[in-house]
């Protein structure tokens, strides 16, 4: 008996470790599929932005390192009767969007609050019409990312929390082609002081 519980008391920790391995690898699997998928977006010419010597020239996209602190749990609180607005875009022109949200969080042992928006064209359409719109900057803009900021794509949450993983945000069309796209630009509100380490990188021989 006593050799069973001891042997109970082994194996509890490491199916514990087991299980949590497993929930890891999957929120990994998740970030490589992501970046697999950007690769072979851009490396498509009927998908990607890219034109002319910098789509002969793309192999891939640089990524920050995938580290899952940029992975949080946000709690997010649902914009109650939203009014929509016009986005400024990288034209001059605009976009309508309305504020579907705000998504709160702690990184690195500070709160920040995002807001999470929808946009009033795809939101008519049935294969967009749970797609939400996350635009950000941070302290690596101008650096390693774009200077106008990154993109999150993400889906209504079902209840009051809803993930954010900056491991797949990723730069504007705009970013690699400013001639043939049109960008809406991150609002002041969706600032953050701090650097998001997370996601495709940027590198600036698309301007040159």
């Amino acid at each position: 008996m006593k050799k069973y519980i001891l042997f109970l008391l082994f194996l509890f920790p490491v199916l514990l470790f087991s299980q949590g391995n497993q929930q890891q690898s999957k929120e990994i699997q998740d970030i490589i599929t992501f970046q697999r998928n950007l690769n072979k977006e851009y490396s498509d010419p009927k998908e990607t932005p890219l034109r002319g010597d910098n789509f002969a020239a793309f192999k891939q996209h640089p990524f920050f390192p995938i580290d899952l602190k940029y992975r949080v749990t946000a709690e997010f609180t649902k914009t109650e009767n939203p009014k929509p607005f016009d986005l400024p875009t990288s034209s001059g022109k605009t976009k309508s969007y309305q504020e579907f949200g705000k998504a709160t969080f702690t990184l690195k042992g500070k709160s920040y609050t995002l807001n999470i928006y929808q946009s009033l064209d795809l939101m008519k359409t049935e294969e967009y019409k749970d797609y939400l719109f996350l635009p950000f900057r941070d302290e690596t803009n101008n650096k390693e990312t774009y200077g106008g900021g990154k993109y999150m794509d993400l889906k209504i949450p079902k209840g009051h929390t809803i993930i954010l993983d900056f491991n797949t945000s990723y730069q504007p069309y705009c970013a690699y082609n400013a001639y043939d796209y049109n960008c809406p630009i991150v609002p002041d509100e969706n600032k953050l002081p701090v650097e998001i380490r997370a996601g495709v990188m940027y590198e600036n021989i698309y301007h040159h």
